[in-house]
C-alpha cells in the first residue's frame, strides 16, 4: 500500500465557517443531501422495490406518487439485480396512465438497468469503476438490493465498512448521491420493531455508519388494522425516516398498494370509510383527472 499523503486530505476553512454562509444544503430526498450514502430497509415483499421506483420517477421529472416533495430533478441510475428486465418493464407499464404527458422526460432522466444472473462484486475494481463510471452526472443511484452487489459477510462489521467506504467514495467522486435496498432481519420484523433504526439486517454498520438517513417499510400489524379498523391489513405499508442526520423528518406516513402494486400515501380515517385508494379509480378516470 502506498504511502498516504496527509497534505492532500481536505481542510476545512474553520474562520470562512464562521464568518460566512456556507451555500445551502442540497437535499436529493428529504433527510439526504448530495453526496451521500442511505439506506431503504424492509422485508421482503413489503414494497421497497416499488417504493425506489416511485422515488426514481418522481427525481426524473415525473408524478410524485409517494408525496416526498421532491425539491429538484435529475438524472436517476436505477440498477436492479434481483428482478428480470420484463418484471420491471411490467412494473413501468403500471403506471403508464399517470405519465403520459412526460413518459418521454422520465426516459431521458431515468436509466434503469437489470442485473439479474451477474455476479456483481463492489469489492472488485471492475464493477466499482464500472458503476462509478454509470453514477456520473446522476443526482441519485438506486442499488436493489445491497446484498446482490457484493460478496462480503454482512454480519462482519468491518467488511461492511469497507464496503460503505466504496460507496461513499463513488458518492464523494461523482456528486450522486446512493440509496441502497436492504433486508430487514427476521428477529425485528417477528417482533414489530420493523420500524426502528435497528431493524437492519446484517452489521449494526448498515445503519450507524450511512449518512444519507435511513428509510423503513413496516407492515400493519394486527394491533394496528383492529385500532384503524382494517380488515385487509397486507394491503398497508408504514413509512418511518428511523434515521435523519440532516434535516427533518417529512416522509413518515401510511402508504395502501394500488393497482398492480403502486404504493400511495392514504388517510386511514378515509381508508376506513373506502378501501380503495385515489389512484384505483377506473383508468377512464383516472384519464379524465
Amino acid at each position: 500500500m502506498a504511502g498516504i499523503d496527509s497534505s492532500a486530505l481536505p481542510r476545512i476553512n474553520v474562520l470562512e465557517s464562521f464568518t460566512e454562509t456556507p451555500e445551502p444544503l442540497d437535499f436529493v430526498l428529504p433527510g439526504m443531501i448530495a453526496g451521500t450514502v442511505g439506506a431503504l430497509i424492509a422485508p421482503g415483499g413489503a414494497g421497497k422495490s416499488w417504493f425506489a421506483l416511485e422515488i426514481a420517477i418522481a427525481l426524473a421529472g415525473g408524478p410524485d406518487f409517494l408525496g416526498v416533495g421532491i425539491r429538484q430533478t435529475g438524472d436517476v441510475l436505477y440498477l436492479s439485480a434481483e428482478d428480470p428486465a420484463l418484471a420491471l418493464s411490467h412494473r413501468l407499464h403500471t403506471v403508464s396512465y399517470a405519465v403520459r404527458d412526460v413518459a418521454a422526460d422520465i426516459s431521458a432522466h431515468l436509466e434503469i438497468v437489470s442485473l439479474m444472473g451477474r455476479v456483481v462484486d463492489l469489492n472488485q475494481k471492475a464493477w466499482s469503476d464500472a458503476i462509478k463510471k454509470m453514477a456520473k452526472g446522476r443526482r441519485l443511484v438506486i442499488l436493489d438490493t445491497l446484498r446482490r452487489f457484493h460478496c462480503a459477510d454482512e454480519n462482519n462489521g468491518g467488511e461492511m465498512a469497507a464496503l460503505l467506504g466504496i460507496l461513499e467514495s463513488i458518492a464523494g467522486d461523482t456528486g450522486a448521491s446512493i440509496l441502497f435496498l436492504h433486508h430487514a432481519g427476521k428477529g425485528s420484523v417477528l417482533n414489530g420493531g420493523g420500524d426502528i433504526q435497528q431493524a437492519s439486517r446484517g452489521s449494526s454498520v448498515l445503519t450507524d455508519n450511512v449518512r444519507g438517513g435511513q428509510i423503513n417499510l413496516a407492515g400493519m400489524t394486527e394491533t394496528e388494522a383492529k385500532n384503524y379498523g382494517v380488515a385487509d391489513r397486507g394491503s398497508y405499508v408504514r413509512v418511518v425516516q428511523s434515521k435523519v442526520n440532516f434535516g427533518g423528518r417529512s416522509l413518515d406516513r401510511w402508504l395502501q398498494r394500488a393497482e398492480g402494486g403502486l404504493l400511495v400515501p392514504v388517510s386511514l380515517d378515509a381508508a376506513q370509510r373506502d378501501q380503495q385508494p385515489q389512484s384505483g379509480r377506473s383508468r377512464r378516470e383516472r384519464g379524465n383527472a
